[in-house]
This record gives C-alpha cells, structure tokens and sequence, in this order.
C-alpha cells in the first residue's frame, strides 16, 4: 500500500475498481533482458490498413462497394503496398467486392490484397472463391487463443484450439496449391491475453507446415485485440516472440495493436523498436471500439523524426474528406496532424512564438540560399510544417479572446501588408480581445482589417479639408492646410524638418500642443505615437497621405484614451 503525500488532496473514489485484475495477474509475460529501449526507427515498417475489413464492420453503416473502392483507390494512390480488402466469407458485400477488385483488374501489379477468414474449411473455401484468378494474395487465418476467450467463446483447451488451426491450416495449404502468389497469415487473436509459450507453439507449428522460406514467408500477425497494460507491456511480449520464433528469417512479425487504453500508437510504436516488421491498422483510427491504431499518425510521427514513412499524406484534407466520405464518421478537429485546428493557435503566447519562428525559418532559409519550402523545420509549437501537409497557412494563427499581441499583428501582415510596430501591438491586442470578448467568437482577417481601420480611422473631432506640404529649404518643410476644431474652420500653417513635424507645429497654431514621439512608415501604412495634451495615442493611416493623417489619427483618438484612463 503506498503513502498518499501531503501536497496531494486527492481521496479515493467509489468506484468499484477491485473487480478488476492488473495483467500480471491475466498473463505472464517474460521479461528477460530488453533491447527495445534503446532501438530506434530508422525505416518504417510494412503498412497494412485494415480499413475495409476491420474498419468496415466496426462502421453503423457498412461500406457498400462504390465506397469501398473509393477508399480502395486512395490506398493504392498513397503507396499502401498491401491492403487487407475484405472478409469475403462475412457477407455477399464483401464477397462482391474482392471479387469486383478480381473482375475488373483493380489490383496494381506491386499490391498485394489479404482477405479474412475464420478457421473453418467452409468459410476458407469461400475466401479462396473470393480471391481466384488473382496472380498474388495474403489470405489471413485468424482465431482467439486467450484462456478467457477458449474458456468462454470457444469451449476448447489449448490442444483443441490446436486441432482445429492445424486443420484449417492444412485446407489452406490444399487449397493454394502450387500457387506461388498465394502467401499465408495467422493471427491469434487476443494474443497479449495468451501464455507466450502456447503462442510460440501455434506459430511454430504453421510456420512449419506451411513450409515457410525466405522467399515465401508466413506473417505471424500479433493483435492487442482488447489493450490490458500499458505499451511498455506490450513490446515485452513482442521481443519475446521477435526473439524465440522458429525460422525468424521466414517470418513476417506483425502486429495489430487497438485503443482501449488509447494507447494504440504507442503500442504499435514500440512494438517496432521490439522487432516488428509490419502495422496493420486504420486510417485515422477507425475500427470497433476505440478503433484500431492509427496509421495516419503513425506515419506522420516518423515523417516528423526525419524517416520517410513510405506513404504519401502530402494532401492530408484530401485524405480526409474521402475517409469522411467513406466511413461517414468525422474525424476530429484536434486529431493529431490531420484534425481542422491541430495546426492552428489561438493563444497569445503561442501566436507570439509561431509568428517569430516563422519569420526566423524565412530569415534562414534566405541567409542559406534555398527555398523556405526546403530549408530545415524548426518553429515553436508546429512539429512538421503544415504545407508538407498540403495545408495553408491561413490557418496558422486564428484570433479570439485568448489570442495575443503576436497571433494579432500576424494576422493583420498576412492579410493586409500592414506591420505593426512591436510597440503598437500590445494596444491593438487589447481592442481586438475587448471585441472578441463581446462577441464570444472568433474574429475573422476581414473583421480584423476592418477594425483596425474604424479604430485608427483620422475622422474624429479634428479634420483636416486640404493640405500641402513642400520643402522651403534644405532640411526644412512648410504645411499649409485648412482645419477644423470645435467648430471652427481656419487656415493654418507650420515648419519643421519634415512635413510629420511641420503639420504638429501647424496642429499647435490650432490649439492642438502634439509631440510625435515615434514615427514609422512602410509604404503600406504609417504609424505615429504622439503626446497630445498630456496624453500619448497612437495613430495609423495607409495611402498617398499616410504620414499626416497617421499623426491625425493620434490627436482624434487621444480623447478616447484619455477617456479609458
């Protein structure tokens, strides 16, 4: 029993957490000396997706075929080089389909289809119905070999659950003849729930009567069909088959991990580190359940590691909407990498550091001579760029009340040209956060532009009608213009270095005491910070006039900051 530590207020709770049992009392799982802590991934395994078999009958709405062979096409489009497409002994569906991909020679020549039976010679010879006529295929024996399942599911010991896989093993091997095409795969399912000898013993045994060889290996297929433990678990029981397995050098160590525990990808992660060679799973995590691992992710997290993941996902919105269509289920908007928000900030903080991280990343890439497109990623909070992912960047930083000074003056650049001063951002910000606190929404570029032009607009209590300003003498400028002020319309004129300076004197002559503290302009907007009675605003204006109607625009807007105080 541990101690509860002082800085920790938590009590226990009432839920009746003893009637379950921790795996080490499920299973015994050999632990001898691991080398998988300190493997890395240096090349991504054999994908497999499962998503028209184990994906489809986890759907409300299975697939017909018009939907499966859309997500067929994409498969193959990505460079899926062997696709689980059907349990043709389930259904007339699925029967139909393999044999729609048979029929109309939908199978490139480099993929390789697998199909789904139970261990039965009925339903294996319905598979191998389904898929003849095609030159290659993996057909795929599965059947549970867990106490619990051959307790309760099956009514068999372990020698009955024997007898029966080598007896649909050997129909198999009758049926596929000579055909050097024709692969085969076993899957015990609910492995991490089965003692790890009788597994080896069940491997063993097909591995040698399907006569397996380097040349024609058989795929030992090893599913978390119902996740127990934690990853680490999981990849124990892995290096263990990965190390114990007769003829490894003909055995294709695959694993088929799910989500119960949401740990599917990491799972399937470290179960590479511990020998495995091949991933079944879905695209974007569908299957029964919590689903089954995510391919997508697990591709995409090697992309990000420098490996390249051996699948297109560079139009990863494309590859979305078709598995939306599809399955007709959404995928989630904070799905990693792929989800409508997971590249876009909200926070201040956030927008602060992407914005500078990708001006820094467009000011190495330019120092080093190569295109932003090629030069090597590295900017706060996004792990691979987005345009690798065939995304945009209009929805890198998105605005609301939580939003900052940063993700604000980003916005305003990309959308408008107009760049902010670093001392204006804060101000800005604050009036952007007011109206998105009233609205409660997100404010759009649009919105943004447009509030930027009411706020700094230089209409307000001074006006200026007309104006000119002309160098007299070197170094010395002269305004002349008509303004009106508390009703009152009169000329008036003033000098200084620079018309800026010379329209404050001419403001002076009006009443108007205004000192440009700060002055900038980009030739896409100007902007003033002015003292103005005690009072310091600052002022913006684009156009030909931008310069003196930035400082018109401080004088209008210093009452409504003094009226804020």
């Amino acid at each position: 029993m541990t101690t509860t530590p002082a800085w920790n207020p938590q009590r226990p709770s009432r839920m009746p957490y003893h009637r379950y049992r921790p795996y080490q009392e499920r299973v015994h799982v050999p632990a001898g000396d691991r080398s998988w802590p300190s493997a890395r991934v240096q090349r991504a395994p054999l994908w497999v997706p499962v998503d028209l078999r184990d994906g489809n009958q986890a759907l409300a709405e299975p697939m017909d075929t018009p939907r499966k062979r859309r997500l067929f096409d994409l498969l193959v489009a990505l460079g899926y080089k062997e696709i689980e497409v059907g349990y043709p002994s389930a259904s007339r569906t699925d029967f139909d389909f393999v044999r729609h991909l048979v029929d109309g020679g939908a199978v490139p020549d480099d993929v390789t289809p697998v199909v789904f039976t139970p261990a039965r010679t009925d339903l294996i010879d319905r598979t191998f119905d389904a898929i003849e006529g095609l030159p290659r295929a993996v057909v795929h024996l599965y059947i549970a070999t867990s106490p619990v399942w051959r307790e309760v599911v099956l009514g068999r010991d372990r020698a009955g659950v024997w007898r029966t896989v080598r007896k649909a093993a050997e129909h198999m091997a009758r049926r596929a003849g000579d055909t050097p095409g024709i692969r085969f795969q076993f899957s015990p399912e609910t492995f991490n729930l089965t003692e790890p000898d009788f597994v080896l013993d069940l491997c063993g045994g097909l591995t040698e009567l399907w006569d397996a060889s380097p040349d024609r290996p058989v795929t030992h297929n090893l599913p978390a069909t119902v996740e127990i433990a934690t990853p680490n678990v999981y990849a124990d029981q892995i290096e263990y088959l990965h190390r114990n397995l007769s003829r490894r050098e003909s055995v294709i160590l695959s694993v088929h991990p799910h989500n119960d525990r949401g740990t599917g990808v990491a799972c399937a992660e470290l179960a590479v580190l511990a020998g495995a060679q091949r991933v079944e799973g879905c695209l974007f995590g569908n299957g029964e359940r919590t689903g089954n691992v995510d391919l997508v992710t697990l591709a995409l997290n090697l992309f990000a590691q420098g490996v390249d993941p051996m699948v297109d996902l560079g139009d990863i919105d494309a590859v979305r909407e078709t598995v939306e269509y599809c399955n007709r289920l959404p995928v989630h908007p904070r799905h990693p990498y792929a989800g409508e928000l997971v590249h876009t900030a909200f926070s201040g903080t956030h927008q602060d550091a992407i914005s500078k991280g990708l001006a820094h990343h467009a000011r190495r890439a330019a120092e080093s001579g190569v295109p932003e497109r090629e030069a090597p990623w590295a900017v706060p909070y996004l792990p691979v760029d987005p345009g690798d992912l065939g995304r945009s960047y209009e929805a890198v930083i998105r605005v609301n009340s939580q939003s900052g000074k940063g993700g604000v003056a980003y916005l305003l650049r990309e959308h408008t040209g107009i760049d902010l001063p670093s001392g204006m951002r804060p101000e800005f910000a604050r009036i952007v956060q007011e109206a998105t606190d009233d609205s409660g929404r997100e404010a759009t570029p649009k919105e943004l532009s447009e509030l930027f032009r009411s706020v700094y607009s230089a209409e307000g209590a001074v006006r200026l009608h007309t104006w000119s300003a002309h160098e007299v003498a070197p170094g010395v400028h002269r305004f002349v213009g008509t303004l009106e002020s508390g009703g009152r319309v009169g000329d008036h004129e003033g000098t200084g270095a620079g018309p800026v300076t010379a329209f404050a004197d001419a403001l002076a002559g009006a009443g108007h005491a205004v000192d440009v503290l700060d002055f900038t302009e980009d030739g896409t907007a100007a902007f003033a910070r002015c003292r103005v009675g005690g009072v310091t605003a600052w002022g913006a204006a684009t156009g030909p006039s931008a310069a003196v109607l930035a400082v018109l625009s401080a004088v209008n807007r210093a009452d409504s900051v003094r009226e804020a105080r």
